[in-house]
């Protein structure tokens, strides 16, 4: 599903990833845990193709049997929004549209027809138990609700992977585990495979591995 293999990253004369190799699974759930600083966040970003490591001559990232960085930058925008979701600590929901026009844009990008697009969004709103929030601005839903509105998004266009940044880490704690109860949910619904970066020992450990960064390499899996 996911190779990595000699991912640096260098902001000026810091050296915040050294040299990480890391394989992951389909279907698996792989937390990544570390001090702040670690480089769990930037990690992520490469591994979600946010980001691009410095030394790319000598680093490779293959997603879905894909060379990312054998794409053009248009190829990659688009394997980006069809192949990859995203979940990060504060649900980045645009406030002037409802749930459902929330939920559908990354398939609007996608250029899928809008009826197909409403009807995968009902869906996984109906999945979440939030079919009676569609019509809703972010303003009028709670912050489990909205977080749940985020995940729907992230799973619109069917992705390999959801890469999830401190996923709960804007939520009470009743909330945070009904989230990481439907990240289980999710595997075991539509093998889906999810790479989290968070403080949450309770989340982390719940994981099918538990990755831990210090100093920019992974120590420990």
């Amino acid at each position: 599903m996911i190779t990595a293999k000699n991912i640096h990253k260098y902001y000026g004369d810091l050296h915040v990833l050294k040299g990480v190799d890391l394989h992951i699974k389909k279907s698996e759930i792989v937390s990544i845990v570390g001090a702040s600083g670690a480089g769990k966040t930037t990690l992520l970003q490469i591994l979600g193709t946010l980001d691009r490591p410095s030394k790319k001559e000598n680093s490779e990232l293959a997603i879905n049997d894909t060379n990312i960085y054998g794409l053009s930058s248009k190829d990659l925008s688009r394997f980006r929004n069809e192949h990859i979701g995203f979940i990060f600590q504060f649900h980045q929901l645009l406030p002037e549209f409802t749930a459902l026009e929330n939920i559908c844009i990354p398939a609007f990008i996608k250029k899928t027809p809008r009826k197909k697009a409403e009807k995968r969004a009902m869906e996984l709103l109906g999945f979440l138990g939030l079919e009676n929030r569609a019509s809703h601005k972010p303003g009028e839903l709670s912050g489990g609700e909205q977080q749940r509105i985020a995940v729907a998004r992230s799973l619109i266009n069917n992705p390999a992977v959801v890469f999830a940044d401190e996923p709960s880490g804007n939520l009470d704690s009743e909330s945070a585990e009904n989230l990481h109860q439907l990240f289980f949910k999710l595997r075991d619904e539509f093998e889906q495979t999810f790479v989290i970066v968070t403080h949450n020992e309770e989340l982390a450990d719940m994981a099918d591995r538990k990755l831990t960064m210090v100093d920019g390499e992974i120590v420990n899996d």
